[in-house]
């Protein structure tokens, strides 16, 4: 093993200015840094470890009482549709990646139920098939979210 230098043998560096290439321009500092970023051997590894845990669950069936509560509802606001009400809607979401989905609520004016279309229509553009439909009521809230 070879003893370290002393660093009185490089004296004669230490006051020495860096040297600049006549070629090529002096390299930004922050590209210089990003030379020792660390390297990721699997990029898209913890995005995949996070995906992979997300649940999903099924679409829950319903039994026959609360669809027929359900469509009494939305014969209900087919009738009030041009009052525009406002509604809170629970409905399943398939998941776009992976088996399953989740429900969420949804609130926002009611623009039309189109039952040849089978979808609830609301103002924001969301059409949400009966199918998908879990619970629907007017919110009561409303008027001072919107």
């Amino acid at each position: 093993m070879r003893p370290h230098k002393d660093i009185s043998e490089y004296a004669d560096l230490i006051g020495m200015q860096r040297p600049v290439s006549k070629k090529h321009p002096p390299m930004p500092r922050l590209n210089r840094a990003a030379q020792f970023a660390p390297f990721a051997a699997l990029t898209g590894y913890e995005e995949l470890i996070g995906e992979t845990a997300r649940f999903t669950s099924d679409k829950a069936e319903l039994s026959e009482e609360e669809r027929e509560r359900i469509g009494r509802k939305l014969t209900e606001l087919a009738a009030r549709s041009a009052e525009r009400p406002f509604v809170a809607v629970t409905h399943y979401v398939p998941d776009p990646f992976k088996e399953g989905g989740s429900y969420e609520v949804t609130r926002a004016r009611l623009k039309k139920v189109d039952p040849q279309a089978g979808v609830l229509v609301l103002e924001t553009g969301a059409r949400i098939p009966f199918g998908d439909i879990r619970a629907v009521s007017e919110d009561q809230t409303a008027p001072e979210k919107y």
